[in-house]
């Protein structure tokens, strides 16, 4: 996934969070309604979460130096993660709180034309942004569900704008639902309970970025797909004869280390073993164009050794543990 193509999801989503936070905290000076300025805060929590990841990717774009010597493509990960701890306390407690507030201390609604209507706006506006990280997403996604998308996509903005905008809409609804009931019945607990239930979805989505993001921190190896083709193009069945054992990791999400070790021949010259490396990187560069950091050990192949050094954990061809998320 290129990161331009998150980018203009993360401007989209935040162009349009600063047009509904405006319209909502409106509507709630208007009418008074706790389902309002939940929603209020939620669209300042997420356009500050969008200028978190825009910051993080602005970040992760600068050179190596001695001290981080393979550059700093992990800071994405780092905001991303900033992002979970900002929806969980900001949008998900706060809206917690005001929606035990409001069950405590019921009151009717004034004006709800204006909450409707900015709901409504909010609704398209939402919807808008959505469409567009959808667009986008659908350029790196391929054949997996969604769910897989959210799993194993490695940069962390298409993710985290896609289950904010899903659970923004869902959390308009509920929204409508309070103010509604509100109205029809004239008792403002419904209005409490639609921010209630706003906060507890705030919450859950906060977890799930939580738990995915710190996999990213931990640091994963590469998708399976992406260990088959470094597999194949460092074997050639000449110089190269086979992968004894091998390590990948996300240094970034357009950045991976490769570390193996391959089996030459036994009476090949050093001089013919260097040129058989350089070729096998150049052969995995080709393959996959995000490998940057290559390491390759050349060695005499003995099943001994190979089970000495291979991971237990790890299919013969698979990345092996934490490959996904």
């Amino acid at each position: 996934m290129s990161a331009e193509g998150g980018t203009k999801a993360l401007i989209a989503a935040l162009s349009a969070n600063l047009a509904i936070a405006a319209g909502k905290f409106t509507a709630f000076g208007f009418t008074g309604s706790s389902s309002m300025l939940a929603e209020g805060v939620h669209s300042v929590a997420d356009s500050g979460n969008q200028v978190l990841l825009l910051i993080g990717g602005k970040r992760a774009r600068r050179a190596a130096d001695e001290e981080h010597p393979f550059g700093y493509g992990r800071e994405r990960y780092v905001y991303g993660f900033l992002v979970a701890i900002v929806l969980f306390s900001v949008g998900g407690l706060f809206a917690i709180y005001e929606g035990w507030h409001k069950i405590s201390h019921p009151e009717t609604l004034d004006s709800w034309g204006w909450a409707v209507g900015v709901l409504l706006f909010a609704i398209a506006m939402e919807g808008w942004s959505f469409l567009t990280a959808m667009r986008e997403s659908d350029k790196a996604k391929g054949k997996q569900s969604w769910v897989q998308f959210i799993r194993t996509a490695k940069a962390p903005e298409l993710p985290v704008v896609l289950l904010e905008d899903a659970g923004a809409l869902i959390g308009l609804v509920l929204a409508l639902f309070g103010v509604g009931l509100t109205v029809i019945t004239g008792d403002g607990v419904w209005d409490g309970v639609g921010t209630l239930c706003i906060g507890a979805l705030l919450v859950v989505i906060a977890v799930v970025l939580a738990l995915e993001t710190k996999s990213l921190l931990l640091g994963e190896s590469a998708s399976k797909e992406s260990v088959r083709r470094i597999r194949e193009a460092l074997v050639d069945g000449e110089a190269v004869i086979r992968v004894i054992h091998m390590r990948t990791l996300h240094l970034g999400p357009e950045e991976l280390l490769v570390a193996a070790k391959i089996a030459v021949n036994a009476e090949d010259s050093a001089a013919r073993v260097a040129e058989a490396i350089d070729a096998a990187e150049e052969r995995v560069r080709a393959a996959v164009p995000i490998a940057r950091a290559i390491y390759l050990e050349p060695d005499v192949y003995s099943a001994e050794k190979a089970a000495a050094g291979d991971d237990p954990a790890a299919t013969p061809g698979g990345p092996g543990p934490g490959a996904e998320h």
